[in-house]
This record gives C-alpha cells, structure tokens and sequence, in this order.
C-alpha cells in the first residue's frame, strides 16, 4: 500500500479526533491538513506514517502543540475576536482530556496513547483517572435525545442520567424533536443520523440550531461519511455500537466548549 493510501486510510478518525480536541470542525480539518503538509515536507516523518494510525496521531499531536505554545508565547494585544479565539485555544490544552479521548472516542491502548501524547504509560492511567474525576464534577445539564432504537435510546437515557444530566426529552423523528424543542430548549443533543420515518438527524438537529445554539453529538454506523473535510460536517460524532466509556467522553468534550456550534 503507498504512503498515500495508508494515510487516507486513518484522516477520517484523525479529523474527528481533531475535531474532538478542538471543539470545531474548521479548526480541527486545519490542523489536520497542517500535519499533512508537515509529512510531505519532511521525509523522515512521511516514511514513520507507513507504520500506522500511532505515527500519525503523534505527528499531528505535535503539529496541534506547537500552534497552542505559540499563540500561549504571543498571547497579547489584538482586537476583541482575536482575543476570544486566543482563549478558545487555551481551553483545548488539558492533557487529561486528551489522553481520555485518545483511549475512548479513539480507542487506542494506553501505551499507544503514551507514545501518541510522548508521555509514560503511566502518565496515561494517571491523566485519565484525572479528566473521569473531572467529568463527575462537571456542571449538569439538559439533553435532547434523538434515536429511533428504543434499547439504543434507553441505553443513552440510562448514561445521561448517570452523568447528573436531566433527559429534556427523546424522539425517534425529525417531527418528535422540534415538537419536544418547542416544549424546552435542551443543553446539549445526542442525534442519531438516520431516523424512524426515514428522516434525518442531521436536518432534526438543523431544526433545533435554528431556535438556539447548542453542542450535538451524532452517533452513526458509517462515521466515515460524515469525517470527509467537506463543510459543514459534525464537530462530535460517536460510532455504533459505541462503548459507554466512549459517550461519556463525548459528552464531556462537548460541554466542555459549551455553545460551540456542532457545525462550522
């Protein structure tokens, strides 16, 4: 396989890792198209991608470092916007949440996770132990869920409830959720993407952006289709079937960066 098809092979899940860690689908493709562009720019690192997905994380680990050390290092002056970017990136920083994403929504090992963060493995357990902590001190909130498998969507009310979270309402339709939407604006929304009626959640959740401004999580079989760097595209998409652990993280992530909006 050339160095070109095995890269191709891992962008999608290294886009929504990026997008993930970052909270924005433009941001997170940026930098992944910066990793790229540092492999073909270096042969060394392009020879160390033929290895797999670890090589590659850890490249655009480096790449997404970087960038966060310079603007820390320049962090003064500018207008008001920059400002607030500036602060958006800093929040992108805990090694906790990344070695949590890494060994959830990733589902690397954890001394894959150690040589990805160039951390021991020990850090690793430690840094997790660190953002679960984190997670059951997190402020609670209202969740929308949209999904029309009613064992999948227990399943969900069963973790959101879990977490501290309240269940604002659940759908298994585009109809049904602006319906419960109209009733009580949700905090935070888990969306299946394809839905009983033959409706899709990507345009339920286009529905409820409309009214407010809130963080989605899709859940999908085919995430692959959803991970293309086309725009727009989710900022938080889970994998059916999904480990606990993995949703957990989400939904973390997600409430980490607030209102940030699911789609750029």
């Amino acid at each position: 396989m050339s160095i070109g098809a095995e890269i191709a092979a891992h962008l999608p899940f290294l886009r929504r890792y990026a997008r993930a860690l970052t909270g924005s689908q433009s941001t997170g493709d940026a930098f992944v198209q910066a990793t790229l562009e540092a492999a073909l720019a270096d042969e060394e690192l392009a020879d160390s991608l033929r290895e797999g997905r670890v090589p590659l994380y850890a490249a655009f680990n480096k790449v997404w470092a970087s960038a966060y050390m310079e603007v820390a290092e320049n962090d003064s002056g500018g207008n008001g916007h920059e400002a607030a970017a500036r602060d958006q990136l800093k929040r992108i920083t805990p090694l906790n949440r990344q070695a949590l994403l890494l060994t959830t929504v990733e589902d690397f090992t954890p001394a894959d996770a150690a040589q990805i963060m160039d951390v021991s493995e020990s850090d690793v357990d430690r840094l997790v132990q660190e953002a679960v902590a984190e997670i059951q001190r997190e402020n609670t909130t209202s969740v929308l869920i949209i999904e029309d498998e009613p064992l999948i969507s227990m399943q969900l009310e069963d973790l959101v409830r879990s977490l501290g979270h309240e269940i604002c309402g659940t759908a298994a339709t585009r109809t049904q959720a602006k319906e419960v939407v109209a009733e009580k604006t949700p905090g935070l929304v888990l969306a299946d993407i394809q839905l009983a009626d033959g409706s899709s959640g990507l345009d339920a959740v286009d529905d409820i952006l409309a009214i407010d401004t809130m963080p989605v999580i899709f859940i999908t079989a085919y995430p692959e289709r959803l991970l293309t760097g086309d725009r727009p595209e989710p900022t938080y998409l889970i994998t059916k079937p999904f480990q606990e652990d993995t949703v957990r993280a989400a939904i973390s992530q997600a409430l980490f960066f607030g209102s940030t909006r699911p789609l750029d």
